[in-house]
């Protein structure tokens, strides 16, 4: 399939979704998620849906971008290695009525596509999450961490970062992501679009029947010292901790 510089045709009312994957240095990764994304977008188009995959080359230094249009995507560049900027820019070359924001380690069922589309043909959805599972055999340590934040994912609706969805015109309304943050920006762009959502009478919705698999890589990576004592100073001095880069070299190490 080649999804660049076009959208599946479909009869009746059109639901047009993009996905958009930021991507830095994934050239190891691509070719096991982009299959898996592409399959479940498949899903999407049998049920109806115009759909189109954006990948944001967030400044990579390896094949990432070239492995991303041998796939058909529609590769857009950001220069800044910053999350929140390249989801910003993927977006903004969007299309789509919806979005669907894809971390690139994560592998989206047909399930949960199929999901989110069923949340939007309700109407009474502005954008959301799924819970998570990790890939892969983790220890206690991982696998408290993940429940962790399922559970309070789905009672304050907060969305993982490595997968949120929203309507185009709301995510413009509130501005996108916050470029101020390097970590946690999911949290803040969840609390301003539940805010707009209540605005139009519509909430924002964690999807738990079919949660994403997502690389385990970064529990792998690093110690649990060191993810413990990045938790504690972020939640000492979140204000400054967030706004550094440096400090959440966590996500910006470029380990893989």
């Amino acid at each position: 399939m080649n999804f660049e510089s076009r959208l599946v045709p479909s009869s009746g009312t059109e639901i047009s979704i993009s996905v958009i994957i930021p991507a830095f240095n994934e050239a190891r990764m691509f070719p096991l998620t982009l299959p898996t994304v592409l399959k479940s977008m498949q899903a999407l188009e049998a049920e109806g849906c115009r759909t189109e995959l954006i990948v944001c080359d967030n400044n990579s230094t390896d094949l990432t971008a070239e492995i991303a249009r041998q796939h058909g995507a529609r590769v857009v560049f950001e220069p800044v290695n910053q999350i929140s900027r390249a989801r910003n820019s993927g977006a903004a070359a969007a299309t789509g009525d919806w979005l669907i924001f894809v971390d690139a380690d994560s592998f989206p069922s047909p399930g949960l596509f199929i999901q989110v589309l069923k949340a939007i043909r309700s109407g009474k959805i502005v954008g959301g999450g799924s819970t998570l599972r990790y890939d892969g055999e983790v220890g206690i340590f991982a696998r408290s961490l993940i429940s962790i934040w399922n559970f309070g994912s789905r009672i304050v609706r907060w969305c993982a970062g490595s997968f949120i969805f929203c309507e185009a015109s709301a995510f413009k309304s509130i501005g996108g992501f916050s470029l101020n943050l390097y970590a946690s920006e999911e949290i803040d762009f969840s609390a301003r679009l539940k805010k707009f959502g209540r605005s139009l009478s519509k909430k924002v919705t964690i999807i738990d029947a079919y949660p994403l698999l997502t690389s385990s890589r970064k529990i792998r990576l690093h110690s649990k010292s060191s993810i413990l004592r990045m938790f504690l100073k972020a939640g000492l001095r979140p204000a400054s901790f967030l706004t550094n880069r440096d400090a959440c070299s966590f996500w910006y190490d470029g380990k893989r």
